[in-house]
């Protein structure tokens, strides 16, 4: 194996051949992760939906890599409606409940396609 490592999970995939996250080292960054139905591989219906698979998503990818959610250092959400912020928050602080160890974060207005409503990425230092 060469010094890259993708990253491929069965629960979230992408329709281009691009792997969910890649490794190199101890940095590990992840693509574009949504709320993705993994039985129908489309975006689940309504924001609630959309934000607790796409953190659970985000919980499989780190692990997949090697690492934790408590490895995770940064991430950046994109959203349809920045309103939608407090339903992200709960997500946000049921995985990082702590506030004295959480991950830098940022989000920004996107126009998203296929029904999604948010989507992240993140990056993870691990091992």
């Amino acid at each position: 194996m060469g010094r890259r490592q993708s990253i491929y999970v069965d629960s979230f995939g992408h329709a281009n051949p691009v792997p969910a996250a890649c490794r190199i080292g101890n940095m590990v960054y992840s693509g574009g992760v949504y709320g993705q139905d993994p039985a129908t591989r489309k975006a689940a219906d309504g924001i609630e939906a959309q934000c607790a698979l796409m953190f659970a998503h985000v919980r499989t990818i780190v692990e997949a890599a090697g690492g934790t959610t408590e490895d995770i250092i940064k991430m950046t959400f994109w959203m349809d409606d920045r309103s939608l912020r407090p339903v992200v928050n709960r997500e946000w602080i049921a995985m990082f409940p702590d506030k004295g160890s959480r991950p830098a974060r940022h989000a920004l207005k996107a126009n998203l396609e296929g029904g999604i409503l948010v989507q992240c990425d993140f990056v993870a230092i691990v091992g």
